[in-house]
């Protein structure tokens, strides 16, 4: 029989979660509770705040006695990204449910953000319909907006409660099994102005017999794939759109953080990298460009969006940032430049095509890179020309098959 997981502040909705607990139930599933809350439950949980906070090198009853609820939750946050994922591993639970504002959220998401993909977990929350990514980050997490005011049984939140507990049956009761003939799985990235040369590689790749997933270049795509490679679930990575440096850099509005371009290196993923879309930065709709790039090179790219074109000295940048992050790898990497244009935009005739712009990109990669960990190629194409895309393909299935042996041999 399976198990769901309710999490949550026993101490102020504890009727609330009782009455979830009872729906779970009536459908013959197994319940198991974890109280994250502060204060003392109002019935016996599985797991008591003690355990929890104690995670996290705590004793939250000395917290309590101050009556300081910040540091309460900040303490079990920390926690229950410990002991929910070791409770899951355990066999504890199938799929965890929770109710909350934004204290109850910010608590059990922080442990829900700990499991693994496909592990179901559902957060109804007061902050479902406003920017969740605190609460999600890279994960899989399931928002389910409250409507209303989580404290409290009536007939709006009864409603949402029970939908909430009949969801997550669903999911934990009819879970796909997994395929039989796993393939080797390989992380691409891809934006718009890529496009062509992403599904002529992806096409090719999954000819020889592999999946590919495509993350899109848009700040939380880049954050999931590196994500997802420290999670052990990728096989190879063709980051051939690195885009999201641009904003990173110059402040646009799909940066993926810092620590953009580490995760396969730093895990020894064999990875083919290449300088997809440096040619733009992104911006929303046209009158949100910052006052002070008003007279740079600005492109609508359609009525929400605003691309706006690097400069020489930006380009230079990057270029010093992507060969610093190539160079820390400690796994098969390989960096191809494609020499006629980064972009669709950056090809003659288009806006964006930069002959000294990318000059400088590529001689600043040429220097910098050390040959001794990256192997460098050139190509006389642009990004979108089908031989580019499928000569890089063909480089990641190399290394993949070269990585192989040697891991075979010892």
């Amino acid at each position: 029989m399976k198990t769901i997981a309710i999490a949550g502040t026993f101490d102020s909705k504890g009727a609330e979660f009782l009455y979830v607990k009872s729906v779970i139930e009536s459908l013959g599933l197994n319940t198991f509770t974890i109280h994250s809350g502060v204060f003392e439950p109002m019935f016996t949980p599985d797991v008591s705040n003690i355990d929890v906070a104690k995670a996290a090198g705590v004793d939250i009853r000395e917290i309590a006695a101050r009556k300081d609820r910040a540091a309460g939750t900040e303490a079990l946050a920390r926690g229950m990204g410990q002991i929910v994922p070791k409770l899951y591993a355990e066999g504890k639970f199938d799929g965890i449910l929770s109710f909350g504002g934004t204290g109850g959220t910010s608590i059990v998401t922080a442990g829900m953000r700990g499991l693994p993909i496909g592990v179901p977990k559902l957060m109804v929350s007061t902050v479902a319909s406003g920017n969740t990514e605190p609460y999600v980050g890279t994960s899989d997490i399931i928002m389910f907006p409250s409507i209303v005011d989580v404290s409290g049984l009536n007939s709006f939140s009864t409603k949402i409660f029970t939908n909430a507990a009949h969801a997550m049956a669903g999911m934990v009761q009819f879970e796909s099994a997994p395929p039989q003939d796993k393939k080797p799985l390989i992380a691409a990235t891809m934006f718009g102005v890529t496009t062509p040369c992403v599904t002529y590689a992806r096409e090719y790749l999954e000819e020889q017999g592999y999946e590919v997933l495509v993350f899109h270049a848009t700040g939380t795509g880049g954050k999931t794939m590196e994500s997802l490679i420290e999670g052990g679930f990728i096989d190879g990575v063709l980051d051939l759109t690195t885009t999201e440096w641009c904003d990173e850099l110059v402040g646009g509005v799909l940066a993926a953080g810092p620590n953009r371009l580490e995760a396969a290196g730093r895990c020894k993923v064999p990875q083919v990298v290449s300088t997809g879309a440096l040619d733009m930065v992104n911006f929303g709709p046209f009158e949100s460009v910052p006052e002070q790039f008003k007279d740079r090179n600005l492109y609508k790219h359609n009525p929400s969006v605003t691309l706006m074109r690097t400069t020489v000295e930006e380009n230079r940048q990057l270029g010093e940032i992507i060969a610093d992050k190539l160079n820390q790898a400690q796994g098969p990497t390989v960096l191809m430049l494609p020499l006629e244009g980064v972009s669709m935009l950056d090809v003659k005739g288009e806006p964006f095509h930069g002959a000294e712009e990318d000059q400088v990109l590529f001689d600043t990669l040429r220097q910098r890179i050390n040959r001794q960990t990256v192997e460098l190629i050139e190509a006389d194409t642009d990004i979108n020309d089908q031989a580019f895309a499928v000569a890089a393909a063909k480089k990641l299935v190399e290394l993949m098959q070269r990585e192989q042996t040697v891991n075979k041999g010892n």
